[in-house]
């Protein structure tokens, strides 16, 4: 993402995840775990997508920890249809994220249903501080429900993971959902409208 970001590893159950971690300037306020898209739909940790949830995190003082799948890039295993990969999300959050520190969880699209799984399995002091699931996998994947303030955002014109299938499973949670208006799954030309609703959203994160 750019020179200062740091490529290293971390054991996970089905062997070394690749990792790149990024630090804001100053003394990081906490760490953000990003989840990336469908390994078998391309997805990386270099998605451009990820990477903007990278830049909001680094825009608020919070140490960037993106991770590759098992069978993505330099991570060892295969695609497990899910069920790894959610462990694998566990493996780098108990390697990057101190208990009791602030912490941020976010994902795009599956990425976005392996945040949302892997806060489920999390307990106590080792719960994300907040959510962040961008363009959640709801259509093909059970999201589990997540905790109050959670962020969802969803482009209105996503034609990979419809607006009415994330609606419908936030409805049952009375859980806010910001949408994007025109705006397509990979929020092609909309980036940067993107991460400044990230950012005003973790600006309202203390510890």
């Amino acid at each position: 993402m750019n020179p200062q970001t740091v490529r290293s590893t971390v054991e996970g159950p089905a062997g070394a995840i690749e990792c790149a971690i990024d630090v804001p300037a100053g003394t990081p306020r906490g760490t953000a775990i990003v989840c990336h898209p469908h390994p078998q739909h391309g997805g990386t940790m270099d998605n451009k997508v990820v990477q903007t949830l990278t830049r909001a995190a680094l825009q608020t003082g919070l140490r960037s920890v993106r991770f590759n799948f098992r069978g993505v890039g330099a991570s060892a295993g295969a695609w497990d249809d899910g069920r790894g990969e959610v462990d694998d999300a566990l493996a780098v959050i108990a390697a990057h994220a101190a208990p009791g520190a602030l912490f941020v969880l976010a994902g795009f699209s599956f990425g976005g249903y392996v945040a949302a799984a892997a806060a489920h399995r999390l307990e106590g002091v080792a719960k994300p501080q907040r959510l962040v699931l961008v363009g959640p996998s709801t259509a093909k994947q059970q999201v589990p429900a997540v905790p109050p303030g959670t962020v969802v955002i969803h482009g209105e014109a996503d034609d990979v993971v419809p607006l009415s299938a994330t609606l419908d499973w936030a409805r049952p949670q009375t859980l806010p959902v910001i949408v994007l208006p025109g705006i397509g799954h990979f929020f092609h030309g909309q980036l940067t409208l993107l991460r400044d609703v990230i950012v005003q959203q973790l600006q309202t994160l203390s510890r």
